[in-house]
């Protein structure tokens, strides 16, 4: 069974996004666009699951799956879509995980929305210490439940979404 943890924001987050980073870069070369550190683990200060969270962009999302055994070579397990559509989606570390990958091409909007979500978090210290303070509430009342911790974010996690992405909008 998966323990909810949710740690103070760590330096070395920002190494080991960097660190796996270069690994996908060697699997998938000039099929990445770009790749993103997204999640919480992004956000300095920010309490958090410690699991990267990166984001590869990519041109054509059809070919993707062909890069699954790369993938379980370097450790990870291909999920397909995993309820987004459009989306290609590796996890590592197995109950005790480590990194997620969330693969989308260019153009699908769930990358404007994670990029938003985490660069409001970013520059709006208020809104970020209110769901570090939220999510280490739902790691204790919910440790060995994920499925109601997700749950317990989901209305603050909306209302900053929303926010997030009217602020993008004004700032262009």
């Amino acid at each position: 069974m998966r323990k909810v943890e949710v740690s103070s924001y760590r330096e070395k987050w920002t190494f080991n996004f960097a660190e796996e980073a270069e690994k996908l870069k060697l699997i998938f070369g000039d099929v990445v666009v770009a790749i993103h550190h997204i999640g919480s683990t992004s956000v300095p200060g920010l309490k958090a699951k410690p699991i990267i969270d990166i984001m590869p962009v990519v041109q054509d999302i059809g070919i993707i799956d062909q890069y699954n055994q790369a993938m379980r070579n370097i450790g990870y397990e291909p999920k397909g879509e995993k309820g987004i559509p459009g989306r290609r989606y590796f996890q590592k570390g197995g109950d005790n995980r480590t990194h997620h990958v969330h693969i989308y091409e260019v153009g699908n909007i769930e990358i404007k929305r994670h990029l938003a979500f985490r660069d409001y978090l970013k520059s709006h210290p208020e809104a970020m210490k209110r769901y570090g303070e939220l999510k280490e509430r739902l790691a204790q009342q919910f440790p060995y439940d994920v499925d109601s911790y997700i749950k317990g974010k989901e209305l603050l996690v909306n209302e900053i979404e929303e926010k997030a992405l009217k602020w993008i909008e004004e700032i262009g």
